[in-house]
């Protein structure tokens, strides 16, 4: 309450603070020039038939986050450069400092915002010119169509170049993986994997049938080597007497030993050729029986009384026949288990090379992998551009529609002089109440003893009340009548000035 007395005691001077801040403020609003705002609506269709026909076969772009984009773009540098060749505002700016001034007065002016429903957008702009003000906006409403089309056609067509650049690569790439592929199953052909197992499977038989080989061989030099013990207990040559004696029973078992041996032919005709070593040994021993049972008959016609000399004996004939027919068998096995030998040997070093060469393999057809992945994916992604390309070109994946067209209203959008003018009118008011506080505060006067404590700091003895009169009381009256009177004058004041305001807007 102290506060309050001492603000009403300089209630004059915020009169006159708030007349003053009225008068000048209400002349700066009449003296505001007047700014037409132009807008237009677009709406973005982007709903097109073809969308949901060609889903998964073309590139669908993100149509929403392009136009967020486009109207970004539409207050940038190089957009506000060309509107203001295509309304000729550049024609004003004469030096640099002035050409940026326009372009930062034109970007403040342009306002774009969603039209309160998805995809409607709102373009306005404002100018003390009003046609000015439609051209700015026509110029807008252009570029944003003409960069929204022409955009997604440029963003196809370098995708396209791109890919192509990629494919060339990647098929290079492809041809060289696949050529380093073939030439490495020509050199290691049987190595291969799936094909690895065979020649541990086949290095099993093979040193199975070596064993085998190498014991057969060994029996047939064993056998060679007791034949020819008993080659050196029988005597070469026997008597005529002895050979007759012996010739029936030794005819005998050489025709058994024929019989056998053709047998024996017979079986091997079923395995080998007639080139066979063993069908070849077999076939000499043969014709040596048959050539020494012609002998022994002959010998006995000429000399039936066995009285000439001595003759050669059937049985170590036979014996060096057998050992002949040994040693033979004996060469035969050694060639077969030289080339079992072979062949295990030729077998053993593949077998170790099997995993170094499954390795490289595997390396080569990570990469050829890789490559053909890759390669297939550009191939599906290309044509997928290319039917991007031809769908943006023969149809329109996006549709712009002008709702609104280019328009300035007759009333001027800025200022708002009713409101500016009631502003003004308050801060006025609220200007009078701070100047009488703060003069108040800056020149202290007592309204109460407690103020007047405050001030001395020393002790109240007591306070003459004061009587008013009459003339006083009068007086008192008066000033408050006249300090109404100027309040009243105010708010009277800023009556006139709206109802001028609002016949001037009629006018207008």
């Amino acid at each position: 309450m102290a506060y309050v007395k001492a603000t009403w005691q300089r209630r004059w001077w915020g009169v006159v603070a708030a007349w003053l801040v009225c008068i000048v403020g209400w002349t700066w609003v009449m003296l505001l020039p007047d700014r037409y705002e132009a807008s237009a609506r677009v709406y973005v269709d982007t709903q097109s038939l073809l969308k949901p026909l060609l889903s998964g076969l073309a590139v669908e772009p993100n149509v929403d986050q392009q136009i967020k984009l486009m109207t970004r773009q539409l207050v940038s540098r190089p957009t506000l450069e060309k509107v203001a060749r295509m309304t000729d505002l550049d024609m004003k700016a004469k030096t640099p400092e002035q050409t940026e001034s326009m372009l930062e007065n034109l970007a403040s002016k342009i306002s774009i915002a969603d039209a309160g429903r998805e995809n409607l957008y709102t373009i306005s702009y404002q100018d003390a010119d009003g046609e000015q003000a439609k051209k700015v906006v026509q110029s807008l409403l252009t570029i944003f169509v003409e960069t929204s089309l022409g955009k997604t056609r440029q963003d196809i067509s370098s995708s396209q170049r791109f890919i192509e650049e990629q494919l060339q690569q990647y098929q290079k790439r492809l041809v060289d993986a696949e050529n380093a592929l073939k030439e490495f199953k020509q050199k290691h052909i049987g190595m291969m994997p799936g094909q690895g197992s065979d020649y541990y499977a086949k290095l099993a038989e093979s040193s199975t049938l070596l064993r085998q080989a190498q014991l057969d061989q060994q029996e047939a030099v064993n056998r060679r080597n007791q034949l020819k013990r008993q080659l050196v207990a029988e005597e070469p040559e026997l008597t005529a007497a002895a050979v007759a004696a012996a010739a029936a029973p030794a005819n005998s078992e050489i025709d058994v030993r024929i019989q056998e041996l053709k047998k024996q032919l017979d079986q091997l005709h079923l395995k080998y050729t007639d080139l066979h070593p063993d069908i070849q040994g077999t076939k000499r021993l043969i014709e040596q029986l048959e050539a020494q049972k012609k002998t022994a008959q002959v010998g006995l016609a000429s000399d039936p009384s066995g009285a000439s000399a001595r003759v050669q004996n059937p049985v170590y004939q036979q014996l060096t026949i057998s050992i002949a027919e040994a040693d033979g068998t004996v060469a035969s096995l050694s060639a077969r288990v030289g080339e079992y030998q072979r062949r295990y040997n030729e077998l053993r070093n593949a077998s170790n090379m099997i995993p170094q060469v499954e390795q490289e393999y595997t390396q080569l057809m990570r990469d050829y992998g890789v490559y053909k992945q890759n390669y297939d994916d550009l191939l599906k992604r290309r044509e997928s551009a290319t039917m991007s390309g031809e769908m943006e070109s023969k149809t329109d994946t996006v549709d712009f529609r002008v709702i609104d067209p280019p328009f300035v209203p007759s009333q001027p959008a800025w200022p708002n002089r009713f409101l500016l003018v009631s502003l003004v009118t308050l801060g006025g008011l609220l200007t009078g109440v701070a100047v009488a506080f703060l003069l108040s505060q800056l020149r202290r006067t007592v309204t109460d003893r407690r103020v007047l404590r405050e001030l001395t700091g020393l002790p109240l003895l007591g306070a003459v009340s004061r009587v008013e009169s009459d003339e006083s009381r009068r007086r008192k009256r008066k000033g408050l009548m006249r300090y109404l009177a100027a309040l009243g004058s105010l708010v009277a004041a800023y009556g006139a000035v709206m109802i001028l305001q609002l016949v001037v807007s009629r006018a207008g």
